[in-house]
């Protein structure tokens, strides 16, 4: 199978900043086709992005844009979306699920409102928008499901500081988990992707500013990504991947270029246990 995203189609949702625009770059410069789906229109006063700003940045690195306005709580624009991609390239080959919505809060801190609006964006939007790719995905050759989503760990630790932002994570791998095994017979991979360390975003500026000079920037994700999202999707299913461990395996071991600081100590991200021996070893 050819190792490449060359005229593949690649839906992303929240990709108007951050790891979703990275990702979507590093699609472009192998010639994909990029549908970006986010809410991001207008430029935010503090957070630069927008999907026409993402969409110019596509073309210029040699791929086709498509940007679409998208919440991914909306149901039927969610079937719009999916259905303008398909008319616009032709059918869909990827879908990438980064869309996430983030609130580092206890129970009693944790508005209602709020509860809702992370397990609508994470968990069901996971849900909503794999459930309408799924159709055209089928016809592809090499059809990719990628979640930003961690591995699946019950350790109290990750659950009672910030219980419904877990819940709200966890329901996108427990997707990962059943779809895999649901649309395996179909070629589908579903996987999730989760990084090693914290990654310099407006997320971890806001909740973990601590974490920056620690952190490694989105394009890791992006490459790691890219690296999944070529692999043969009948024997690359089910799959809780870590950005390191993805690299690693594609034969990098230089992990300096991605530092935010090089020579700094790293962070590791959420979910996570100890980080291994080699990645300590990177720190010192």
């Amino acid at each position: 199978m050819e190792r490449t995203l060359s005229g593949k189609t690649v839906f992303i949702t929240g990709g108007s900043r951050g790891i979703g625009r990275a990702i979507a770059l590093r699609c472009a410069r192998e010639g994909a086709n990029v549908a970006i789906a986010a809410k991001t229109v207008e430029p935010h006063p503090k957070l630069p992005g927008t999907i026409h700003s993402v969409a110019g940045e596509i073309e210029a690195a040699g791929g086709r844009a498509l940007p679409l306005v998208l919440d991914v709580r909306d149901e039927a624009a969610v079937q719009q979306a999916v259905e303008r991609a398909v008319e616009t390239f032709g059918g869909i080959d990827v879908l990438v699920n980064n869309a996430s919505a983030i609130s580092m809060s206890g129970t009693l801190a944790t508005p209602v409102r709020r509860y809702d609006l992370m397990n609508q964006v994470n968990g069901r939007g996971t849900f909503v928008c794999s459930r309408a790719c799924v159709p055209f995905l089928r016809a592809s050759a090499n059809p990719h499901v990628l979640t930003l989503s961690p591995p699946l760990n019950l350790d109290p630790r990750w659950l009672a500081p910030h219980l419904a932002y877990t819940i709200s994570k966890y329901s996108m791998s427990l997707c990962t988990v059943g779809m895999a095994e649901e649309f395996r017979a179909d070629g589908i991979a579903v996987n999730s992707l989760w990084p090693r360390t914290t990654i310099l975003t407006s997320a971890v500026e806001t909740f973990f500013p601590e974490a920056v000079s620690g952190s490694r920037t989105p394009a890791i994700m992006a490459d790691a990504a890219r690296a999944i999202l070529v692999r043969d999707s009948r024997t690359c299913s089910g799959n809780f991947f870590l950005d390191e461990d993805v690299l690693r395996a594609e034969g990098v071991d230089d992990f300096s270029r991605y530092a935010v600081n090089p020579g700094e100590e790293l962070v590791s991200d959420l979910f996570l246990e100890r980080a291994p021996e080699h990645t300590r070893e990177e720190r010192r």
